[in-house]
């Protein structure tokens, strides 16, 4: 990314950038690294964890969301959907807009364009992959799609997925049901569950010599439930089944690695749990797979080996793509490890001070095993929208209502901004709804 230009810029222009600011306070802390390691001997704390420490958790996180432009009127709990951006990625944005605004052309095509490839390796590294097994996209839609649609299928090839699937994926191997008469297998799931037995299962039983492909969700978006793909991706492959993983609710959340989930392909959003600028997404393909898929937009080798035949989209927005990088920063100053375990606590935080409500039930894990940052609640006689709507307009706490198969709740999703008093005030806003006929 043009850094070197943007620092000249904002120093000839005598700003007070946000982007300096917050380099300012977390850089600051982070020459701190080796003194705390001195006044914490026996901390189990290193690497990027221990980036930032403070006297306490509750500082470190507080430190944290200094680096957000979070909104004092609003409880924001539904990151799930989106996350927003840092401060600096928004700075970031803003200067790349205008970059380009000045010679669009020049700047997107001859600038913006090359700078993708140190972007790719950077985000590979954090997936854990070959950046030449990774595409720069805008969501999750798009790269599933990319594979689901770029699959070589015929008539009577099957496939298993499962109705708390995302919508989109659901829609589009449908599609591929009605162009090319392939046949969808639907595993049935009673989620929440802890029995890992019982979830391979639902899978397994649907796999026979006509299955070539089992899509899985790793995190559920309707509930949060994580699911055991690596298993599942093992006993696919044993009966020479590919795997696809919807990462979207996953990628930037739960401490692992791409290849180590086991899948044949992978997508996911970055304006999720990496909060990078909307419309920013990534599609993992293992490198000896890529060139049975075939590009989704034209592209001159469309069959071809290279990841990068993936990414013909003509005119895109260059600024929002360029913005990530910021967001990865952060994100690597956090540690992966880090934000999963605080965003695990936040989750277990607000549900275990209402598990005492009358009528209430969970329809997430509160192991951090099956669940981690996403949590979703219901009461009794109650329906999950009303509740969402009392707790906007009685408490301004933003939350998404959830009606979807045998859910009917409220997703509550903190992020790494969010703190245990905009929690309390969540139990505050429960007990009142509950309490009312």
């Amino acid at each position: 990314m043009d850094q070197v230009s943007f620092e000249e810029k904002n120093s000839m222009t005598n700003r007070r950038s946000f982007i300096r600011q917050t380099a300012a306070l977390l850089g600051g802390m982070a020459l701190h690294q080796n003194a705390q390691a001195a006044f914490f001997p026996s901390s189990d704390i290193t690497g990027h964890d221990a980036l930032l420490y403070t006297d306490s958790e509750d500082e470190f996180w507080r430190q944290v969301r200094l680096a957000y432009a979070t909104s004092p009127n609003l409880i924001n709990l539904n990151n799930g959907g989106v996350s927003p951006a840092p401060r600096a990625s928004i700075e970031a944005l803003d200067h790349y807009n205008r970059m380009c605004n000045e010679a669009p052309s020049y700047y997107m095509w001859r600038v913006l364009d090359q700078n993708r490839e140190p972007l790719r390796y950077n985000l590979a590294a954090l997936a854990g992959a070959d950046p030449n097994e990774i595409a720069l996209n805008r969501n999750s839609t798009e790269a599933l799609n990319t594979i689901i649609f770029g699959l070589n299928l015929k008539a009577g090839d099957e496939v298993v997925l499962c109705k708390y699937d995302y919508p989109n994926m659901m829609n589009a191997w449908k599609q591929r049901e009605k162009r090319d008469g392939i046949r969808l297998v639907w595993t049935e799931l009673d989620l929440p569950s802890e029995d890992e037995d019982a979830l391979v299962q639902a899978y397994v039983s649907k796999f026979t010599n006509k299955t070539r492909i089992v899509h899985l969700t790793h995190v559920i978006n309707w509930c949060g439930q994580i699911l055991p793909v690596r298993r599942i991706a093992d006993a696919a492959h044993a009966r020479g089944i590919e795997v696809i993983i919807d990462g979207a609710h996953s990628f930037a959340l739960l401490d692992y690695k791409i290849p180590e989930l086991g899948g044949d392909y992978f997508g996911t959003s970055l304006h999720k749990w990496l909060s990078a600028p909307f419309g920013n997404g990534m599609l993992w393909i293992k490198k000896e797979k890529i060139p049975n898929v075939w590009a989704l937009l034209s592209n001159d080798k469309p069959d071809g080996d290279d990841i990068r035949k993936f990414e013909s989209l003509g005119t895109r927005s260059f600024p929002v793509e360029m913005a990530v990088g910021y967001s990865l920063d952060l994100h690597n100053l956090i540690g992966t490890a880090r934000k999963q375990k605080r965003l695990h606590y936040l989750k277990n935080y607000w549900m275990e001070r209402v598990r005492d409500v009358p009528g209430i039930r969970f329809y997430t894990s509160m192991h951090p095993k099956w669940g981690c940052a996403i949590g979703v609640f219901g009461l009794d006689e109650k329906k999950g929208g009303d509740i969402s709507g009392a707790l906007y307009e009685q408490w301004k706490i933003h939350t998404v209502g959830i009606v979807w198969e045998k859910l009917d709740g409220v997703r509550v999703t903190p992020s790494v901004y969010t703190t245990e008093s905009d929690l309390d005030k969540l139990v505050m806003g429960i007990r009142s709804i509950a309490s009312k006929p």
